[in-house]
């Protein structure tokens, strides 16, 4: 799974920094992402900052195998 932070939503708290420190910091006043996937041991950390986001920046995109169907 990847995870994204609209910096036009971000309000640069660091609920994220402080909830997954392996995939978001805060950089100046608006958080990002430190990684290009996230590592499975942090994945249910990285879904609780996208629940604790007060401004809802943090969108995370699930990845599916191929030839697996999404639904």
């Amino acid at each position: 799974m990847k995870a994204k932070v609209d910096q036009e939503c971000c309000c640069g708290c660091g609920q994220c920094e402080e909830t997954c420190h392996e995939v978001f910091q805060v950089n100046g006043d608006v958080a990002e992402v430190r990684v290009e996937v996230v590592p499975p041991e942090a994945e249910n950390a990285c879904w609780q900052a996208l629940e604790d986001c007060p401004t809802r920046a943090i969108s995370v995109v699930a990845e599916t195998q191929r030839g697996v169907p999404d639904g």
